[in-house]
C-alpha cells in the first residue's frame, strides 16, 4: 500500500533592501505570524508603525502570486512563516568634536512570507 503524499504549496514572497530597521520590522511581523489572510490584513491596516505598509503590500503581493500562479482562492490562505533578516548596513559619517568624525549604521532588512494553504 503506497501513501500519496500531499504535497502542500508553499507561496513565497521577498522583499529585500526595505530601509527600516529588522528590529523594528520585527515587531510588526510578530503580530501577524500565523494568522490567516483576514485577520493579517486587519492587523496591518490598523498598526501604527511605519513597518506595516510595506508589510501590507508584501502580504498583497504574496496572495497574487497564490492567485496567479498557483490557482489558489484567498479564503483558505495563513501566514506559515515570515522572516525578518537584516540586509546590507549602509555607512554614513558625520563631524563629532576634535575634528574626528563618528559613523552613523542605516540598517535594511529583507523579509520572506511564506504562505500556504489551511487544510
Amino acid at each position: 500500500m503506497s501513501q500519496e503524499k500531499k504535497e502542500k504549496k508553499l507561496i513565497v514572497a521577498k522583499l529585500n533592501r526595505l530601509r527600516i530597521a529588522p528590529r523594528k520590522v520585527r515587531l510588526v511581523a510578530d503580530s501577524i505570524r500565523g494568522k490567516d489572510i483576514k485577520q493579517a490584513r486587519a492587523t496591518l491596516q490598523f498598526t501604527v508603525k511605519k513597518a506595516a505598509q510595506p508589510l501590507a503590500k508584501l502580504l498583497e503581493s504574496a496572495i497574487a502570486n497564490a492567485k496567479n500562479n498557483f490557482k489558489m482562492t484567498e479564503d483558505n490562505l495563513r501566514i506559515a512563516k515570515i522572516t525578518v533578516d537584516q540586509g546590507r548596513t549602509l555607512k554614513r559619517y558625520r563631524p563629532v568634536s576634535r575634528g574626528r568624525t563618528a559613523m552613523i549604521q542605516k540598517k535594511t532588512s529583507q523579509i520572506t512570507l511564506v504562505l500556504d494553504s489551511k487544510e
